[in-house]
C-alpha cells in the first residue's frame, strides 16, 4: 500500500512538472505537489500580446481527461474551451512522453 501511494505522488509529481514546462511563459505563484494546484501569474506566449493567468489542478496522475483541470484567464474574462482544451491535452501529451522515455530507462 505504501509503494502505491509514493507511486501515485511521484506520477502527480511528474503531471505538475509536465505542466510546468508547458506554461513556462506564465510565471508560477506556486506550485503544490502535495494537493497537485499550480497558480500562475499573467504572461503571454512568444508571438501574441494576449495574456493569460492559469489555475492547474492535477487530480489524478492517470494521465487521461479526468487527470487535469486547467482554469485559464484572459484579461477580459475566461479564455475559450478550445484554448484551455489544447493546454490540457499538450500536458498530458508531454506527461505521456515524459513516462514512455521514464519506462525505456
Amino acid at each position: 500500500h505504501r509503494d502505491l501511494h509514493l507511486s501515485l505522488r511521484r506520477q502527480r509529481q511528474m503531471c505538475i512538472r509536465d505542466s510546468l514546462e508547458v506554461l513556462n511563459f506564465l510565471p508560477i505563484e506556486g506550485a503544490d505537489p502535495f494537493s497537485g494546484i499550480i497558480t500562475t501569474g499573467w504572461g503571454s506566449p512568444s508571438g501574441t500580446d494576449t495574456l493569460y493567468r492559469a489555475t492547474v489542478f492535477v487530480q489524478d496522475p492517470s494521465l487521461d481527461a479526468r487527470a487535469l483541470k486547467v482554469t485559464l484567464f484572459r484579461k477580459d474574462g475566461s479564455a475559450d474551451s478550445q484554448t484551455i482544451k489544447a493546454v490540457e491535452n499538450a500536458i498530458l501529451s508531454r506527461a505521456r512522453q515524459l513516462r514512455i522515455s521514464d519506462d525505456k530507462l
